[in-house]
């Protein structure tokens, strides 16, 4: 009887995790960190690296700026931590946990054109950009990428901002890893359903102030179906779990010998 594959040791290895100001991200960034794991943890804003300094883990260092959205970002997160690994000592970068994301809620007719395009630059071009900046490093660290997505397998209604992003990276992950699979680079997805996240309740505080801006007559056509949406998804809440869940699953995503190309973390 063959004996159970033993996972692999992280201590010393390094993973650039996108989004940690809250959440998933901060909850992934903790707990890997915790683990002997060297994480970059980036956020976009000051206040948020200033939280994340005063944790004063040596192992996790927060990465401020990186706006996915902004070339010059990508490459100054590329230039600091080629230089953090060089004074570390440490043969590339493991692993790109890709989690910064958001959307937003409203119909489809009612979208903000410019916030539903913020929304796919940041959730899908802007990985796409930090991966063709990082793969060097991943390929230099025989590495994994991991990409945090939505447990539904269809589009929820009024949230499709989100959904029709993971749509996308969905297909992405499925033609990387025949494209990476040269270099044994798998493309992992943590699908994440039901976690608690302030994530959700920012979005509802958004569009509350967004419908204030709408014509009424056209807020009108989709209020009552909004209406029970909206509750139906604050009463979820009460059964949602925590993001150190997903944190767990993205641990084992790194450490095992021979990763599964999908792992579930929360409701699915």
């Amino acid at each position: 009887m063959m004996g159970k594959t033993l996972p692999l040791s992280l201590k010393g290895k390094s993973v650039l995790i996108t989004g940690c100001s809250s959440g998933i991200g901060l909850a992934s960034a903790k707990y890997l960190a915790g683990e002997g794991v060297v994480v970059f943890a980036s956020v976009r804003k000051r206040e948020d690296e200033l939280s994340l300094k005063s944790l004063n883990d040596p192992n996790l260092v927060p990465l401020c700026p990186l706006d996915l959205t902004k070339n010059d970002d990508i490459t100054g997160a590329f230039n600091f931590i080629s230089n953090e690994l060089h004074i570390r000592g440490i043969r590339g970068l493991y692993s790109i946990v890709n989690n910064a994301g958001g959307g937003f809620i409203s119909p489809v007719e009612l979208s903000d054109i410019n916030k539903l395009r913020s929304v796919f630059e940041t959730r899908v071009l802007g990985p796409v950009a930090l991966l063709q900046e990082f793969l060097p490093l991943i390929r230099e660290g025989n590495g994994r990428i991991v990409w945090i997505v939505t447990g539904a397998e269809v589009s929820v209604p009024f949230f499709s901002s989100l959904y029709i992003c993971d749509s996308a990276v969905k297909n992405m992950i499925a033609a990387l890893n025949i494209e990476l699979n040269s270099w044994d680079i798998p493309v992992i997805m943590i699908k994440c359903g039901g976690i608690n996240t302030p994530a959700k309740g920012k979005a509802f505080m958004e569009f509350e102030e967004s419908a204030r801006l709408l014509p009424i007559e056209k807020y009108e056509l989709y209020s009552g179906a909004l209406g029970k949406f909206i509750s139906s998804m604050r009463s979820s809440k009460r059964r949602r779990i925590g993001p150190q869940e997903a944190a767990k699953k993205i641990f084992k995503a790194l450490s095992d010998m021979k990763p599964e190309l999908i792992y579930k973390a929360g409701l699915n």
